[in-house]
């Protein structure tokens, strides 16, 4: 073999392979091929912070074929992602198959062309150990600070808790919005609308001023009841919307969020399978830079399916902070292919990158804005029309980005009008309307905030939401809304009318909500680690990563600086710091005369009666899931004091309801079953019967086989990831490509000798 290129994906590989002779042979490390072990810290940092890389257990067999194959080639073309963890993926596979530097090529592409293959390995480099160095540094730090800092929140918040540097910071700016939220005070105003004709074609016109009270309200819209309305000024302007850039990794995620509904992580696993196939460039990103070639095949495009006046070729310049490392923004490889292959989501995001990048290079939309004043003969204060018309549709021919406000807008086609001109107004009618409470974060708009904030990079901001939701500061969900009563007044051609009308507010569909863990673990961590939870303070560590990746800054003295300070303050934190509950006095018990409170317990949120120091013990009771801890009631935490309930007999076993940390359940024979959305409080011994009998059924469909062994009992069973053997507590993986029907009693204990008991989380081994 002359030649072996590596990359990271089976995908990419396949795809390349198509474009290089058959003197090259395309492989794939599956991504990291060595990474800090996660049971120990792995960087020493008595040791200038020598990190411990390994090969984990599942990468061993692909590093070794790699290896043999790289013993064989004549050059090894190392051909990872151009970014800083593509750097260093490459950097790692040069060091753990020991490859001579005269032996390894480095070749970099945001784009898998024929034309951008070829012309990487026309023009290949040596890995560049600044970038290399930034990604350790983000990856050594962040493992420092997690390490350090998980223990602190065990001892001081609740067992199993962990931190993160980018991802508490995220938490933190989702529960101060939370908390803005809670402590709006809405306020509420009048406006007046009226509606006019004129030659059949209708308009309405708001009021320039808000009225307080809705007595104001009704004595204007009684005074228009017989008042006379006419044209008092009216302007004409030019106007032009300007095209939006193209898609950054931000934006896209953005957009695609308001446009198709998706997730930052279904938008980052799509855009990648586009451009390992070859349909779009490079999907990390901040910049908004297009090449030349990219531009002109975007104008061809433009003047073939909307003419030459269309056109108007453009290059934008990034705003973020920071911006690095890929050279182009996210767009299609080929301007002329309108659309890919593949499933629904993947022909919606292309379609929607496609037009964008279409849209960056045309006119930009010419428009006519009209603002018609209306006099009001029985009062100084006059209605104002405001209208828009499309002279020239420029971009907006191909795409219009999509917004995060959500105001109504009243912009529309105006009749024309003349000065003086006297008008009929069809109805007024003024209406109620409340101020907003600050919009609760998406996804999309958490990346917002975090790259005006300056906080992460395109590779990070994906994985950060993920794991504040998997770790459980962070709730992904909906709100139903709640009713609200609102003063309306009509007038028409009946009269005045006068009425209390309702509408649902509040009602939300899928944001970020803190949960009660997120929030205690928050507030402890601002008030003891100011740094580390500091906007700025986050913001300058990722610059000085690009000063890393720069050149400019040695990562180990980088590192040095942020740590020992830290460890300082971690240190005196864990030995000086009092525990975090988020303790909240809700009132007292009248049945006993203690405090009651709602706090944070070692499994989860709960209400308490009486303090520890009492003699009396406290009594404690589990807040149910789908409650908040700050809003649970004096009333509501006495009604949980009433469980755990006996409702009755069946079977001959009583059958309990209580709440535990996976919500409401029923327990039976030693057994539990959750009651679902059933109300624990109220829930009759019939319905509770019927679910464990369903419970039963379930476990009987999940059952293949069973078998006694001694006292032991072997079953075969299908899990929720596949088929298994269960003996007791503990689970064996059964070997792909058995069949589990066919296991006998023999064949289980034969698999079960072959994986060996697994030491329990924690566990120390002897030395």
């Amino acid at each position: 073999m002359k030649n072996l290129v590596i990359v990271e994906s089976p995908a990419k590989a396949k795809t390349i392979e198509g474009f290089l002779g058959k003197d090259f042979t395309v492989k794939s490390s599956f991504g990291h091929i060595r990474d800090l072990p996660s049971k120990k810290l792995s960087v020493d940092v008595e040791n200038n912070y020598e990190p411990d890389y390994v090969v984990p257990k599942d990468k061993e067999a692909i590093v070794r074929e790699l290896k043999k194959l790289s013993k064989s080639a004549e050059l090894v073309w190392l051909a990872s992602d151009e970014d800083r963890e593509g750097e260093a993926i490459s950097w790692h596979l040069q060091e753990a198959l020991g490859l001579k530097d005269d032996k390894v090529r480095r070749i970099v592409f945001h784009e898998i062309t024929k034309s951008a293959i070829l012309n990487a390995v026309e023009n290949p480099r040596g890995i560049n150990i600044d970038l290399v160095n930034a990604q350790q540094a983000r990856r050594i730090l962040d493992r420092l600070v997690g390490y350090e800092l998980s223990p602190v929140l065990w001892k001081k918040v609740k067992p199993n808790l962990s931190a993160g540097r980018v991802q508490s910071v995220s938490v933190r700016i989702i529960v101060e919005r939370e908390r803005e939220i809670e402590n709006f005070q809405a306020t509420s105003a009048f406006r007046v609308r009226a509606y006019f004709n004129v030659d059949g074609m209708e308009f309405q016109a708001d009021l320039s001023k808000r009225f307080d009270t809705l007595e104001e309200t009704r004595t204007f819209v009684a005074g228009c009841e017989n008042a006379s309305f006419s044209v008092s000024d009216l302007q004409k302007k030019p106007g032009k919307r300007t095209p939006a850039a193209p898609f950054t990794t931000s934006t896209l995620q953005q957009e695609a969020s308001r446009k198709l509904g998706f997730g930052v992580t279904r938008t980052m696993k799509v855009a990648q399978d586009l451009y390992e196939q070859g349909s779009i460039t490079y999907m990390r990103t901040d910049s908004v830079n297009l090449s030349d070639l990219a531009i002109n095949a975007a104008k061809d495009e433009i003047v073939k399916l909307y003419g030459e006046e269309y056109a108007k070729t453009r290059q934008y310049s990034s705003k973020s902070k920071g911006a690095q490392e890929a050279h182009e923004a996210i767009r299609p490889t080929y301007m002329d292919k309108k659309s890919v292959k593949g499933d629904a989501g993947h022909q919606r995001l292309y379609d929607m990158i496609w037009k964008r990048t279409i849209a960056s290079q045309m006119q930009d939309a010419k428009l006519e804005r009209t603002t018609v004043n209306i006099n009001v003969s029985s009062s100084d204060i006059g209605f104002v029309a405001n209208g828009e018309v499309i002279v020239f549709e420029g971009f907006l021919k191909a795409y219009l980005e999509g917004t995060d406000d959500e105001t109504e807008d009243t912009k529309g086609m105006l009749p024309n009008m003349t000065i003086g001109q006297g008008l009929d107004a069809g109805k007024v009618e003024g209406m109620e309307r409340f101020s907003q409470p600050p919009a609760r974060y998406t996804e999309a708009s958490l990346v917002k905030k975090l790259e005006e904030l300056g906080i992460g990079r395109p590779s990070t901001y994906a994985p950060t939401i993920n794991t504040i939701i998997n770790r459980n500061y962070v709730v992904k969900e909906g709100k139903d809304g709640v009713e609200r009563e609102y003063g309306y007044i009509l007038l028409d051609s009946d009269g005045i009318k006068e009425e209390v009308k309702t509408e649902i507010t509040g009602a939300e569909k899928t944001k970020l909500f803190p949960t009660d863990i997120g929030k205690v673990v928050t507030d402890f961590l601002v008030e003891n680690f100011t740094d580390i939870l500091d906007y700025n303070f986050t913001a300058q560590v990722e610059k000085e990563f690009d000063e890393i990746a720069e050149g400019q800054k040695e990562w180990t003295s980088m590192i040095d600086s942020f740590y020992k300070p830290f460890h300082k303050t971690t240190v005196h934190t864990s030995e000086n710091a009092k525990k975090a509950t988020g303790e909240t006095l809700l009132g007292v018990d009248p049945a006993s005369g203690r405090n009651v409170y709602s706090r944070l317990g070692r499994f989860g949120p709960m209400v308490q009666i009486g303090e520890a120091e009492n003699e009396e013990k406290p009594k404690f009771a589990s807040i149910p899931a789908d409650q908040r801890m700050e809003e649970v009631t004096l009333e509501q935490a006495l009604e949980l004091f009433k469980l755990p309930r006996d409702i009755g007999e069946f079977e001959g076993e009583q059958m309990t309801i209580g709440i535990g940390k996976y919500g409401p359940y029923v327990r039976h024979n030693k057994g539990y079953v959750s009651i679902g959305d059933e109300d624990p409080m109220s829930i009759t011994k019939e319905t509770a019967m019927q679910l464990i009998i369903a419970r039963r059924e379930e476990l009987k469909k999940m059952l293949i086989n069973e078998f006694a062994d001694g006292e032991d009992v072997i079953q075969v069973k299908n899990g929720r990831y596949g088929p298994y053997i269960a003996v007791g507590k503990k689970n064996y993986k059964i070997p792909k490509g058995t069949e589990p029907e066919s296991l006998g009693l023999v064949e289980c204990k034969e698999i079960i000798a072959a994986q060996p008991d697994r030491p329990k989380r924690g566990a120390r081994k002897k030395k």
